[in-house]
C-alpha cells in the first residue's frame, strides 16, 4: 500500500486490517494516551478546497501518532497553476514523509501520486472521498459489530461521498441502496463495477428512487448536502428538485427503530436533514465526525509504517 486514493484500490481484507488497526488505535488513545509511533514524521497537508474535519482530523491524527503536520493553504501552492504538479510532488518528496491532498478535479491526486516518491492520501476529489468512507465503515462496526445483513440505504445527491460509501460497503459486504432525483444519481458504470464487488462479497448494491421505499428496513441512513462545493450555480435549481429527499423524522421512521443517521457534514440544517434528525435519538453523526481521526490514524500508520 504505497498511496490511499479510491476504496476500489483495496480488497476486502485489506479494508478490514484498516478498520480494526483503527479501533485498536482508538482504544490505545482512550486508555494510553498518544503514543510516538511516527515520531519525526512530517504529514504535508494540501488543500484545494477548505476543510475543518479534514484539517483537524489529520493534523491531531499526527500528533496522536507523535508526528507533526504543515498546512499548505491553496494561495501558498496554487496547485497545477503557480507550479506544476510533479514539481510539486517531487518537491515535497524530499521535505515530508507523506502527503494529503484534498483538491476539486481527481486528476491532480492521481498526478501527485505518480510523481511524489512519498505515500499520497486522498482527502477528497470531485470523484471520491475515502477517507470519509473509512470512518463511516468504522462508526458502522462500532454500532452494529458487522456489516454482513446490515443494510446502508443513501438518499440524496449521488456525489464523491455516496460514490465511496458504495464502495467501501460493497467491499466489506455491507447491502448498499442508493436514491437520488433522476438526473443525480451515480454513474451507471460505478453502480455496475460495485454490484460486481457486492456480490464477491456476499451482499448486493441497490438503485431505488423512491427514498421512503429505500429506507424501509435500513440500518443506516446516510445523506449529503444537495449542493457540493463547486455547484453553487445549480443550488436555485438542486433546492427545487432535492425536498423529497429530505431526511426528517417521516422518512427515518420508516426504518428499523435502531436505524442510525450519518451525515459526512458540513450539515445544511433544514436542507438535506432536519435539526430534529441531526439532534435526535438516531444521530450519529459526531461520532461519525469524530472518527475521522482515527480512520486516518490507521491509514498513516499503515503507509508511513
Amino acid at each position: 500500500m504505497k498511496d490511499f486514493l479510491a476504496i476500489t484500490d483495496y480488497s476486502k481484507d485489506e479494508i478490514l486490517e484498516l478498520l480494526n488497526l483503527a479501533i485498536e488505535l482508538k482504544k490505545e488513545w482512550k486508555t494510553k494516551g498518544n503514543t510516538p509511533r511516527l515520531k519525526n514524521k512530517v504529514l504535508a497537508m494540501v488543500f484545494q478546497k477548505p476543510s475543518l474535519r479534514t484539517r483537524v482530523s489529520f493534523d491531531m491524527a499526527m500528533r496522536h501518532l507523535g508526528g507533526d503536520a504543515l498546512y499548505l493553504s491553496p494561495s501558498e501552492i496554487g496547485l497545477g497553476k503557480r507550479e506544476s504538479i510533479a514539481d510539486i510532488a517531487r518537491v515535497l518528496s524530499g521535505y515530508v514523509d507523506v502527503v494529503m491532498a484534498r483538491v476539486f478535479a481527481h486528476e491532480h491526486i492521481l498526478k501527485l501520486a505518480k510523481w511524489s516518491t512519498i505515500p499520497v492520501i486522498n482527502g477528497l476529489s470531485d470523484y471520491n472521498h475515502p477517507c470519509q468512507a473509512m470512518a463511516d465503515a468504522l462508526t458502522i462496526l462500532e454500532t452494529f459489530g458487522r456489516f454482513k445483513d446490515i443494510k446502508v440505504t443513501y438518499v440524496g445527491d449521488g456525489n464523491n461521498v455516496a460514490l465511496s460509501l458504495m464502495n467501501i460497503c460493497a467491499t466489506v459486504g455491507a447491502n448498499f441502496v442508493i436514491s437520488s432525483p433522476p438526473g443525480y444519481e451515480i454513474n451507471e458504470q460505478h453502480i455496475s463495477l460495485a454490484r460486481e464487488i457486492a456480490q464477491e462479497n456476499q451482499g448486493f448494491v441497490k438503485v431505488e428512487s423512491n427514498p421512503k421505499i429505500a429506507v424501509k428496513n435500513a440500518d443506516v441512513i446516510y445523506t449529503d448536502t444537495w449542493t457540493s462545493m463547486g455547484q453553487e450555480e445549480e443550488s436555485i435549481i438542486r433546492s427545487k428538485v432535492f425536498p423529497p429527499y429530505q431526511v426528517n423524522q417521516e422518512l427515518v421512521s420508516l426504518a428499523k427503530k435502531t436505524a442510525i443517521v450519518m451525515h459526512c457534514l458540513p450539515a445544511h440544517r433544514g436542507q438535506e436533514i432536519t435539526d430534529e434528525v441531526a439532534d435526535g435519538s438516531h444521530s450519529m453523526l459526531f461520532p461519525q465526525a469524530h472518527n475521522r481521526l482515527h480512520a486516518q490514524k490507521a491509514i498513516l500508520l499503515k503507509l508511513l509504517s
